[in-house]
């Protein structure tokens, strides 16, 4: 599907003064715990929102567990009709979703706009014996349940690319010995404790750990060389492996077509800040915005083509 840019949102509609009025209260669910991408996400918005003047008075909330599910479910239980009531989600919620089979869906909740995406990196304790994709492929095509790896929830975007790896290096996906973990700092003490043998997330997530030279990043699910990493791809390592991470915000179920459309309106304003470019320079997240139905389109496709998926890794039939 084609994919637009900021300005190709900007329509009339959206540009009308009740859309374009400050405002007054938002809420945020981050559906994990602190210090993932999710919390990253939500309190990003929250501190871009508040510099830029968009909402008065901004909250956000951690609910986390089973792949941001529970906190999925307690939204849409909840919010119905909340036009002040947003949570953040994205690839890893597909997923999950599936995996889990989770009363509540995607399909129950307003889609506003894709806000970001980010590559995956695997990383290891820089006292690890692996040092790069080949190390690892190895270890695996020896013993794969010898090799863990440290990543969010099962069938999210963390597996998914692990799983990707595996079938890379000619070992079945489904051998793999995958560490789910429900928020990003339980999976780096894991990782810097030596107690798994990798690690896989998105780059913001380790980004401290890797400058402080505690990890060594193995590679990059990225098609190229990133600017804001200096490390080797796992495609350039000639694996075939690319995943993009993405992450988006949605509102309540229920609200009216106005509602939606001031929310559309605030967030794009803010995806066009020259504080929220900062912010994903900062933390390596790339510009995806995609709002609408647009969005809601594309987010039903990620869906059809992650269900296949997770059939290969075995999560699902």
């Amino acid at each position: 599907m084609k994919k637009f840019g900021i300005a190709a949102f900007v329509s009339a509609s959206l540009l009308a003064p009740a859309a374009m009025a400050e405002l007054s209260e938002l809420r945020i669910m981050a559906p994990a715990g602190p210090g993932g991408g999710w919390d990253q996400t939500a309190r990003t918005i929250q501190s871009t929102l508040q510099s830029e003047g968009l909402v008065s008075n901004i909250q956000v909330e951690n609910v986390a567990g089973a792949g941001g599910t529970i906190g999925l479910q307690q939204f849409v239980n909840r919010s119905s009709g909340d036009p002040a009531a947003t949570i953040v989600g994205g690839y890893v919620m597909v997923g999950a979703v599936i995996a889990n089979d989770s009363p509540v869906s995607l399909a129950d909740v307003t889609p506003l706009a894709r806000l970001t995406g980010e590559y995956v990196v695997v990383v290891a304790a820089a006292d690890s014996p692996i040092e790069n994709a080949e190390d690892l492929a190895e270890a695996l095509r020896s013993n794969a349940g010898a090799v863990t790896w440290a990543g969010g929830s099962a069938g999210g975007v963390d597996h998914i690319a692990a799983g990707q790896f595996a079938k890379a290096a000619g070992v079945e996906p489904q051998t793999i010995n995958y560490i789910p973990y429900s928020g990003g700092g339980e999976a780096l003490a894991a990782i810097l404790g030596g107690q798994v043998t990798v690690g896989v997330s998105g780059f913001s997530e380790f980004s401290g750990q890797i400058e402080a030279g505690a990890l060594k990043v193995i590679g990059i699910t990225a098609p190229e060389r990133q600017d804001y990493l200096d490390a080797p791809t796992f495609v350039e390592q000639g694996f075939d492996v690319e995943v993009q991470n993405w992450r988006m915000i949605a509102g309540a179920p229920g609200i009216t077509d106005e509602q939606k459309a001031t929310l559309v309106s605030t967030i794009e304003t803010m995806a066009a800040s020259d504080t929220w470019a900062q912010e994903l320079q900062t933390k390596g997240w790339v510009d995806t915005f995609l709002a609408g139905d647009d969005f809601a389109a594309y987010l039903d496709e990620q869906v059809t083509a992650t269900a296949a998926i997770l059939t290969d890794l075995g999560i699902t039939e």
